[in-house]
């Protein structure tokens, strides 16, 4: 034994690092034991054992280190956190004195009960309703809907619905809001929402299907005004009007906001006023909404409310209501690979977001991209995730140039944009994100010239590499796209080999904003183009221009220049 401790002397003392290696470990190990043991036992932390810190009121739970892991078992008398209420919310009772138990959450108790235990603290706020089935075909909650597969919560679908003045928010697959006015499902068994929301853990979000659904209790009744219903215009009366707007009911103190309830009720997306007759319907082949009128033709005064129009019974005032019109909402992937690859090509700010939005609206599949965005994927553009040589998706989004990556594909479609727009939108969306804004320090110091200088360029190759190595070029400008939605849509989808249906295409025009649209609110004060860029850039548009027309297609909208 003594032989052998003398030469463990001999070789540490030759080999110093590894003695302090084994030494540190050795100590490690043992404060792992320790530690175990420390709390192997279960621990309870009585009332009267603890003590209020310097910063806790009268109100405040001890929040201890046993709430740290669901690993540890909680103490039976401590309460559970609170969760957060909108402004909305009313407040018309005391929060209990004392929490339900919180039970412990190592046992077998499942997450449903754990999501329903959180929906029973809200009862007079936002009154959880139950379970529900949902058909992708025929929604229960037919109102605006959005998605988040990375921060969902239940708060923030409430919040989003209630603002919009609905009566009911449901959730569902964990990352999907619906709002409506009615529940038009049967009862699911609870254990059928089983999903946690995707930015709250310890919520549920509905599950595959399934709806977890909230009444939601309107803090003020003038939320449901629908004061953010869209004029659409004056329009004569269709012929088989019974047909074209299939709901009415005779109005004698008629009112704008009393014929958009009365159809929000209904669940139609439009509301057409006809003197003291109110009608409500979809956008169809027989009301397509295309053809306007003057407006002094509808310049009846309502019998209900004299500073307001009613039309008559020949020409209709028509207002579109906040029901979601889900006759182009479904979404799939393709059921067979595509045989061919087909390019949504656009530079940068073109509008390449919005119109993937309108081509998945208009075909029912999705849509996919060159690269990977995840704030794209988490707002529904399921085939965000795809590889672009999957073939599952309808077209590709990308904003690649050049002979090698254009010859990729089989067909394209060409998104054009006025540059001065273009740049704009792009450094917006590169200082500010999807929908937001660069702050003012970008756009007056270095970083504005600079992209400007970097990207103007590229505008202009990028549309002249297309039209020189594309195989089978569309091209579409985005303005031609926002003036006459329905015909270069049709234009579009022709060229992804679907048949439109008109009415999904008339249903695309209501639905045509969808979640990236920035707001006109923000505007800049000043023109950040100087004359030396404005020369340079007309010089660019002018070399787009003859390009175009040498292939016997329309130059560049007028309102690209003069400038």
């Amino acid at each position: 034994m003594a032989k052998l401790l003398v030469k463990l002397q001999r070789y540490f003392r030759r080999k110093p690092v590894r003695f302090f290696t084994l030494l540190a470990l050795y100590l490690a190990a043992g404060s792992l034991v320790f530690l175990h043991s420390g709390f192997a036992g279960e621990t309870t932390v009585t009332g009267s054992q603890r003590g209020r810190g310097a910063g806790e009121g009268p109100g405040l739970p001890y929040l201890g280190v046993m709430q740290l892991s669901r690993g540890f078992k909680a103490s039976a008398t401590m309460p559970a956190a609170g969760r957060r209420h909108g402004p909305w919310f009313k407040s018309t009772s005391k929060e209990p004195a004392e929490r339900a138990k919180a039970g412990d959450y190592s046992s077998t108790r499942s997450r449903v009960l754990r999501g329903r235990s959180g929906r029973e603290k809200e009862e007079d706020r936002a009154r959880y309703i139950g379970c529900y089935v949902d058909n992708t075909r025929r929604r229960t909650l037919r109102g605006v809907s959005f998605f988040d597969y990375k921060k969902m919560t239940v708060f923030r679908c409430q919040d989003n619905c209630a603002e919009r003045g609905y009566l009911y928010a449901g959730l569902e697959f964990g990352a999907e809001c619906y709002c409506g006015h009615k529940v038009q499902a049967s009862n699911a068994s609870e254990s059928e929402c089983n999903m946690e929301c995707k930015g709250e853990r310890s919520n549920i979000c509905g599950g595959v299907n399934r709806l977890s659904i909230y009444r939601l209790e309107l803090a003020q009744e003038s939320a449901r005004r629908y004061g953010s219903a869209i004029f659409r215009g004056c329009f004569r009366r269709p012929d088989n009007v019974s047909i074209a707007l299939p709901v009415s009911q005779l109005m004698l103190n008629m009112s704008v906001d009393k014929c958009v309830d009365f159809c929000t009720e209904k669940e139609y997306p439009l509301s057409a006023l006809a003197g003291t007759t109110c009608r409500c319907g979809f956008p169809t082949t027989l009301f397509t909404l295309h053809e306007r009128e003057d407006e002094q033709l509808c310049a009846q005064k309502c019998a209900g409310e004299e500073f307001e129009s009613c039309g008559t019974a020949e020409y209709l005032l028509v207002y579109q209501t906040q029901v979601q019109d889900n006759r182009c909402m479904d979404r799939r992937f393709l059921p067979t690979r595509a045989k061919q690859l087909v390019a949504l090509a656009s530079f940068p700010g073109a509008g390449n977001t919005w119109a993937r939005h309108l081509i998945e609206l208009a075909t029912g599949f999705y849509t996919g991209s060159y690269y990977f965005d995840g704030s794209l994927y988490n707002k529904g553009f399921k085939g965000e995730r795809d590889h672009w040589r999957s073939g599952r998706t309808i077209c590709i989004k990308t904003h690649e140039s050049g002979q090698k990556e254009i010859e990729s594909f089989d067909s394209a479609i060409l998104l054009i944009r006025n540059p001065y727009k273009a740049l704009m939108a792009e450094f917006n969306r590169k200082y500010g994100g999807h929908i937001g804004f660069a702050a003012h320090a970008h756009w007056k110091g270095k970083e504005w010239p600079e992209f400007v200088a970097n990207y103007a360029p590229w505008w202009a190759t990028h549309t002249l590499d297309w039209l020189r190595y594309g195989k089978k070029v569309l091209v579409v400008h985005f303005e031609d796209l926002k003036r006459d939605l329905f015909v270069q849509l049709q234009r579009m989808v022709g060229l992804l080999g679907i048949v439109a249906c008109e009415d999904r295409l008339l249903c695309v025009e209501g639905q045509k904003d969808g979640n990236f649209k920035r707001s006109g609110l923000r505007k800049l004060e000043y023109d950040p183009y100087t004359p030396e860029m404005r020369k340079m850039i007309s010089g660019y548009i002018k070399t787009v221009d003859t390009a175009l027309k040498l292939r016997n297609l329309s130059g560049v909208p007028d309102d690209y220049y003069p400038r």
